[in-house]
């Protein structure tokens, strides 16, 4: 594999003065975001396929071991609060279980049977999107479970950092970051990690886009949770509605902080009305906005 070969340049790191070793890495870390740049359309192709099957009611189930594992339920987890994403919707497979998540757990990401029963036991399903994630592109584990997801007829998509392997054969979207060999030789949480994070940004917020949790390219499904995200949403209220700050201000709490029902609100809409066009749209602002004449 490509991601654990040792690339004969850095043979003799550990005698480099920190500035040029700090310097090479970097080096890689800009190599692995341009690593992503010839899988965007495939990121495209596999965001929208995965909007379309989640509808109403699809999850998404990420699945990973070490390094991939935790930069997957990361970004899952960041979901809820950006984009509204209900957290019941959301399912994170881990080898070794969440535990793993701050230790190592010895030999959990060779245990492809376990990927299996951990899909069996989430019950994935037709409206459901699993992603798996391994560097090596033949995680047991995680390929143990895009096999079950996709018997189970769940949408399957992987991502890895070595092209030509069984992880991107198994899954129906393949997006491959090929990052080659590592500073550190066998360090995939470095240029592998880093790739992995982009295509995995990307992936997911192109999904809720799709949903329509995306608006004039505002987060207006986001969870209002802090005084600097009230603020934000009050603006985004005033700005996407027409309405003065207090109009705005008042609209947000009349909606109990709901931002998509608040710009409906102050755009003169009636409350029930404006529920129903947000529900009979599935929560998508702009379509809820179209229905109701603009």
């Amino acid at each position: 594999m490509n991601t654990e070969a040792l690339a004969p340049r850095y043979r003799d790191l550990e005698s480099w003065p920190t500035a040029l070793a700090v310097e090479a890495m970097l080096e890689g870390q800009m190599a692995a975001v341009a690593a992503v740049q010839s899988q965007a359309a495939a990121i495209a192709q596999a965001a929208e396929a995965a909007a379309a099957r989640l509808g109403r009611s699809g999850r998404l189930i990420f699945v990973g071991a070490g390094t991939s594992g935790r930069l997957a339920v990361q970004d899952g987890t960041e979901l809820h609060p950006t984009f509204g994403w209900p957290i019941e919707r959301m399912a994170f497979l881990m080898a070794g279980g969440l535990r793993a998540m701050t230790q190592a757990i010895e030999g959990a990401e060779d245990d492809a049977d376990a990927g299996r029963v951990a899909i069996d036991e989430a019950m994935a399903g037709h409206d459901d999107v699993v992603i798996g994630v391994a560097a090596s592109g033949r995680t047991p584990f995680t390929l143990g479970a895009i096999e079950a997801a996709r018997t189970r007829g769940a949408l399957t998509i992987g991502i890895a950092n070595n092209r030509d392997t069984v992880l991107l054969t198994a899954a129906e979207h393949a997006i491959c970051a090929e990052t080659g060999s590592e500073v550190v030789a066998g360090s995939t949480r470095m240029k592998a990690g880093t790739a992995q994070k982009v295509v995995l940004n990307l992936l997911s917020t192109a999904i809720m886009i799709r949903l329509g949790f995306v608006y004039e390219g505002r987060m207006v499904a986001m969870r209002v949770s802090n005084r600097k995200l009230l603020n934000r949403a009050r603006i985004m209220v005033a700005d996407l509605s027409g309405a003065d700050a207090d109009a705005a201000a008042a609209a947000l709490e009349a909606a109990d902080r709901d931002i998509r029902l608040a710009i409906l609100l102050a755009r003169g809409v009636a409350p029930d009305a404006a529920r129903a066009a947000l529900e009979a749209q599935a929560g998508n602002l702009g379509a809820a906005i179209e229905a109701l004449g603009g």
